[in-house]
């Protein structure tokens, strides 16, 4: 049986590329699902690439990963620093999950500093842009062996 590795990005993420890129970078969303794409053929798991701005489709993404996947690398964009609703469902989830934010949010305005998300996870990636990750997945196929 194949292991699964979710990914799952939130609110403004399908604007990658286009959006402050001063701050995210010029790769796109599908850029950065390839270079995962790849990286987890080399690593022998399955994954499944998923974004949403809504925050109800991203809790019912992580009830789904609790039958299917081992192990979840999550950006929750702006959901990070505001849902607790997030969290919740994320701490019903037995397997590993990472973190992921492209800039260095302490870097950034001070309600940035916050995470919700980081009360849960394993381990937590900033400020790596993109390559966080496949920094990330590494991590967590790692985790979930």
């Amino acid at each position: 049986m194949t292991t699964t590795i979710d990914i799952l990005n939130g609110p403004n993420l399908n604007l990658l590329g286009r959006r402050q890129p001063e701050i995210y970078g010029r790769e796109t969303l599908a850029d950065v699902e390839a270079a995962c794409a790849a990286l987890a053929a080399e690593l022998g798991v399955a994954l499944r690439f998923r974004q949403s701005n809504h925050e109800g489709q991203i809790i019912d993404w992580i009830h789904e990963a609790r039958e299917s996947a081992a192990g979840i690398v999550i950006n929750p964009g702006a959901f990070t620093h505001t849902s607790v609703a997030i969290l919740d469902a994320l701490k019903a989830f037995d397997g590993p999950v990472i973190e992921v934010h492209i800039s260095n949010v302490h870097q950034r305005e001070s309600f940035r500093h916050h995470s919700y998300v980081s009360l849960r996870a394993d381990g937590v990636i900033a400020g790596c842009g993109t390559q966080g990750y496949l920094l990330a997945l590494r991590r967590v196929a790692a985790l979930a062996a």
